[in-house]
């Protein structure tokens, strides 16, 4: 929905400023955004909120999407998501092209998306798509099936649709640069020839509507809150590109990762979408057991990487090994033993 790199200098948020308090919705939703990230001078993340209401409700449609992924981010009762899907369907109906493809691919009555496709633009016709989206069929997940209990590690198959996968590859496509890992000393971010294949981040303002769809889907299914999952990453893997064993636990014997296990809490999970299936080689492979999987486009791969006392679990030992032909995508969803401590964050209640 959104670029993900913000590089704003002090004229420039002056500049927003003033256009935002001369009644620009546009500037409001731009102000609105570098809030909610931390790029708007003193303004706080529930005054983004604000400025993000104030331009929807000035008519711009883009607020209304970035709208509908904040409360559905935070969702927690049907009411939440209807709300979100609300916002979603006005910027739909107000002809913001992003919410049309989100809502099209959401919805239920394929026919309907059809005949969406081929007549006139009818905010009629967007509001009943709307009103299709099944989101309680959205959220929940297939039931797993336990390849291991110890580590604990289960496959969930057609956990996403062909759709929504395709979708995600799109979304990551432009976007793509050399993959990062963590810095087991300083716990910051360093490129190592360890790996080399390439990732997208995708935080708030890159996150729309599906992506929300599927963290609430990778919670439900890991047993947790949408809350202690991390910001998805999408990886790509290009012939021979690879990331080699490694374990995805933050060591506790090292300072400056005992230091984010306390803030923000031990990296207890991860979860892999494999997106495309045109492609040979490539398999994620458990060195300690033996074992590699591949899955079909939309399979789902959940693993523990601590035991049930929390320590770390070195069966984890994991590598997502090179494609030997095509390119392989995936998403790659980490999960916190707990919720990360946040600025207080107050919820958009009213349309």
């Amino acid at each position: 929905m959104l670029s993900g790199v913000w590089v704003m200098t002090s004229a420039s948020i002056d500049t927003l400023e003033a256009a935002a308090a001369g009644g620009d919705a546009s500037a409001k939703r731009e102000l609105g955004k570098l809030a909610l990230i931390g790029q708007a001078g003193a303004r706080s993340t529930h005054n983004g909120a604000l400025l993000l209401v104030a331009a929807a409700e000035a008519g711009d449609a883009e607020a209304d999407a970035v709208i509908s992924v904040l409360i559905g981010a935070d969702a927690k009762e049907p009411a939440d998501w209807d709300l979100a899907l609300d916002y979603l369907g006005r910027a739909a109906r107000r002809g913001w092209e992003p919410a049309c493809k989100q809502l099209a691919l959401l919805c239920a009555d394929r026919d309907l998306v059809k005949r969406s496709e081929t007549e006139p633009f009818s905010a009629e016709t967007w509001r009943a798509i709307r009103d299709r989206v099944d989101i309680a069929a959205l959220i929940k997940p297939a039931p797993p099936r336990i390849m291991f209990e110890a580590p604990d590690i289960r496959i969930i198959e057609r956990f996403a649709s062909p759709q929504e996968c395709a979708w995600m590859i799109a979304r990551a496509r432009p976007r793509i640069a050399r993959a990062v890992v963590f810095d087991q000393q300083s716990g910051g971010k360093k490129i190592e020839d360890t790996r080399t294949n390439s990732m997208v981040m995708f935080n708030i303002l890159d996150a729309d509507f599906v992506l929300v769809m599927l963290h609430a889907r990778i919670a439900a299914a890991a047993g947790v809150t949408a809350r202690h999952l991390e910001e998805t990453n999408v990886l790509h893997y290009a012939v021979g590109q690879q990331f080699s064993r490694h374990f995805d636990f933050f060591n506790p014997e090292r300072a400056a990762l005992q230091r984010e296990i306390e803030g923000t809490g031990q990296r207890a999970a991860t979860f892999l979408i494999y997106l495309n299936e045109d492609f040979e080689g490539g398999e994620t492979e458990f060195a300690k057991l033996d074992w590699r999987y591949k899955g079909a486009p939309g399979d789902a791969l959940l693993f523990r990487n601590v035991d049930p006392a929390g320590a770390p679990d070195l069966q984890t030992l994991h590598a997502g090994l090179a494609p030997t032909r095509g390119e392989k995508w995936l998403l790659s969803q980490w999960i916190r033993s707990r919720t990360p401590r946040r600025p207080d964050e107050k919820q958009i209640t009213a349309l």
